[in-house]
């Protein structure tokens, strides 16, 4: 009698477990087939987001080969603005490698204009790194030359002349040929000495260097004993630069030294 009274009570327990489990699934288990739906569709979403944004740089790069592979630089610089890049970053470089087929072309106009919206765009969008937008910067002053509006270019060189700019060195170089140009070749010979002494001089940036040093009847070789100048070193890396011509030359591509193209002009007197 004992033992079908303990059956009975187990067997009322364990119906009374059911009831309450089956009570939980009902009332709390449409949260567990929520979040596995949440997680399977998570997981499908990635994926596709990941293969679209895959499909879209190939896309880009393919239609840049096919661009770069055309032998004319006109047909190329219009094959090449008509990419869409689908992306700001694609798009900087996009209009880079355009201005550098215009300016192969012959149109340095529309290589400056081009080259300056890339180096705006670039400002906008890369927040602590500036290393494209200095890039499209010294690329427009290269290519345009003295054709730049010379506000624009010593607001230009101002920029890429800053310490510690990726491309300071160049800007300075490029600063020691406007005030070349400009007939104060002590002010030249007082920058360029500065450039001397920086670190990370490049070997053909050391010899264009000395080269304009030789064209100012200056010994090449940096001393101490700089020339007599009304400016400071740091006046002169800062200073605003008269209208002079700047060397127009092919933009040079990321990380690459730039060389002025056209000669420098002789000192006055």
């Amino acid at each position: 009698m004992a033992n079908q009274n303990d059956r009975f009570i187990d067997e009322v327990t364990d119906e009374l477990r059911r009831d309450r489990l089956f009570s939980a699934m009902r009332r709390y288990g449409w949260i567990a087939i929520a979040l596995i739906v949440a997680m399977v569709g998570a997981s499908a979403w990635f994926e596709f987001a990941r293969n679209r944004t895959d499909t879209k740089a190939q896309l880009f790069g393919d239609a840049v080969v096919a661009a770069q592979a055309l032998p004319d630089p006109a047909e190329r610089a219009k094959a090449l603005a008509a990419i869409d890049p689908q992306g700001a970053d694609r798009a900087i470089l996009r209009d880079l490698l355009a201005a550098g087929a215009e300016v192969e072309a012959g149109a340095v106009a529309p290589a400056g204009e081009r080259l300056a919206a890339a180096a705006s765009m670039a400002g906008e969008a890369a927040g602590d790194d500036r290393l494209l937008q200095h890039l499209a910067l010294l690329k427009s002053v290269l290519a345009q030359g003295a054709a730049m509006n010379p506000a624009d270019r010593d607001a230009a060189l101002a920029t890429l002349s800053a310490t510690g700019a990726p491309f300071e060195l160049m800007a300075l170089e490029l600063k020691a040929v406007a005030l070349v140009g400009a007939d104060r070749p002590d002010d030249a010979v007082a920058l360029i000495r500065q450039v001397q002494e920086k670190d990370g001089l490049t070997e053909p940036m050391r010899r264009r260097l000395a080269e304009m040093m030789i064209t100012l009847g200056v010994d090449p070789e940096p001393r101490t004993d700089l020339p007599d100048a009304d400016l400071s070193a740091a006046d002169l890396s800062q200073a605003d630069l008269p209208a002079a011509d700047l060397p127009a030359a092919n933009p040079p591509g990321a990380g690459t030294d730039p060389a002025p193209a056209s000669p420098l002009p002789a000192p006055a007197g």
